[in-house]
């Protein structure tokens, strides 16, 4: 089960990149490092989607009995504070992430943050045309040692210390480092960035925060 649940995975995040820009140009690269990750990390656009030809994920994750969803995203030293809905993963197998570029996604079917291991995963657009552009676009300005918290439906709040920010390109994303649901209490904030192709509308890679839950 939990193979086939990574090969969702995979299919999900590989399109995490498709955002539809507010600016011709790609937002210039943050330095950065981090597990499995290769350069630097910038926000990537967001509607419509662009249609990747992805394969279809094999089986429909099943979310698992879990504490309450997240609600609440934020980063003081970025001055991020946004609404975090549930999403899931299309037909597709793209993950289903929320439209405006100001409210992320939890993916549902991974690890939420009173879990007792594994990583939470958040993700939303980096700007549209028609929303502008979102809060997630001043992630790639995160540094070590930036605090997270992520507040949950019931109001409890999971604080993280960010460990890395690192520009990932879409192909090479360490999936099963990301969607871990062993290990440490992690949380993965993604968007998108790098350069901007004019032709298929994306960008290049994936900004990728990673945070470390406080004990």
């Amino acid at each position: 089960m939990r193979r086939v649940h990574l090969i969702a995975v995979i299919l999900t995040v590989m399109m995490l990149a498709a955002c539809a820009p507010v600016s011709e140009a790609g937002m210039p690269p943050a330095s950065g490092t981090g597990p499995g990750a290769t350069g630097t990390v910038s926000p990537t656009p967001a509607a419509p989607p662009p249609q990747a030809s992805v394969p279809v994920a094999p089986a429909t994750p099943q979310a698992v009995v879990r504490a309450p969803a997240p609600d609440r995203l934020a980063v003081a030293s970025l001055d991020v504070d946004m609404p975090v809905e549930p999403v899931g993963v299309k037909d597709s197998g793209e993950m289903q992430i929320p439209e405006r570029p100001s409210v992320a996604g939890w993916y549902r079917f991974g690890m939420a943050p009173a879990d007792a291991q594994g990583t939470t995963v958040i993700a939303a657009h980096v700007d549209d045309r028609e929303y502008g552009i979102g809060p997630l676009a001043r992630l790639r300005d995160a540094r070590e040692g930036d605090v997270v918290t992520v507040t949950d439906a019931e109001g409890a709040v999971t604080e993280y210390v960010t460990e890395s920010v690192t520009y990932i390109p879409r192909a090479e994303l360490p999936v099963d480092e990301l969607f871990a649901r062993e290990g440490p209490r992690m949380l993965a904030v993604i968007t998108c960035g790098g350069d901007f192709d004019q032709r298929t509308r994306t960008y290049s890679d994936n900004v990728v925060l990673i945070a470390r839950a406080r004990s």
